[in-house]
């Protein structure tokens, strides 16, 4: 696997765009659908930009951003000050590998451990895996957004690539749009990983059952038609059989 920074301006320059939207809006809906409102102690781990840590922030929890990239935490830091001070004082960024967490944190120390889009790009996600399982605190959250390897052909397919198409019901593996490829994970197989783990599924849902094959450009549209999108993206996410077929796979585990 090639890791995320080969495309990483790639991903910076798309942020903002239609697919991204969707996304970044869908998880946070899914994930405040499973998280009580008492403020929590957050781990975002590959934080990236630092979408979801400020939503959280505005929220009222303590959030914690890990990501390697000065870029992007650069970029989170700068809206951070645009934030008001009880915001900015909720808030910690460090810069370093996520391979790395077991020297950065105690066990249990966090109520919820956020992975978005992160595992994909870990040949053995095991590892990774162990160190977020072991983060969360007795009765906490374990949030994770990878690519869904049982819908791999959905894409080639829908855009009439058929050697690809056929290639893809075998694989794991996939050439995403910032030109990296990557791993998928099936939701049975990653509940069972979980399960090994001591953490229980307690709901999943698709991310991007009906835009992923939007351009990668493509602009957002105007009210209403964006809230209509992004709600029928929302009821898709978590109703089946439309969820199974979504580019992404949000899941959320506790423990205990």
């Amino acid at each position: 696997m090639t890791s995320f920074a080969a495309g990483e301006e790639q991903w910076r320059a798309r942020l903002g765009t239609l697919r991204q939207v969707v996304r970044q809006e869908l998880v946070s809906r899914q994930l405040a659908a499973q998280l009580p409102a008492t403020p929590l102690r957050v781990l975002d781990v590959g934080c990236g930009q630092g979408t979801q840590l400020l939503r959280l922030a505005r929220d009222g929890h303590h959030v914690t951003g890990v990501d390697s990239s000065p870029t992007l935490l650069d970029e989170l830091l700068r809206a951070l000050a645009d934030e008001p001070d009880d915001v900015r004082a909720r808030v910690r960024t460090v810069q370093d590998d996520v391979r790395n967490l077991a020297s950065l944190f105690d066990a249990g120390s966090f109520d919820v451990v956020l992975c978005h889009g992160v595992l994909m790009y870990f040949a053995d996600p095991d590892p990774l895996l162990d160190d977020l399982a072991r983060l969360v605190a007795p009765g906490g959250v374990l949030s994770l957004l990878v690519r869904n390897g049982d819908a791999l052909a959905m894409r080639p397919g829908l855009r009439g690539d058929w050697d690809a198409t056929l290639g893809a019901f075998e694989s794991s593996s996939y050439d995403n749009r910032i030109g990296v490829t990557a791993r998928a994970d099936r939701i049975d197989d990653l509940a069972a990983s979980l399960a090994d783990r001591r953490m229980q599924v307690r709901a999943w849902y698709g991310v991007r059952v009906f835009t992923d094959v939007a351009a990668d450009d493509a602009p957002l549209p105007h009210e209403p038609a964006l809230t209509a999108l992004l709600e029928c993206e929302e009821r898709a996410g978590a109703t089946d059989p439309y969820r199974r077929v979504a580019a992404l796979t949000h899941v959320i585990a506790c423990r205990g």
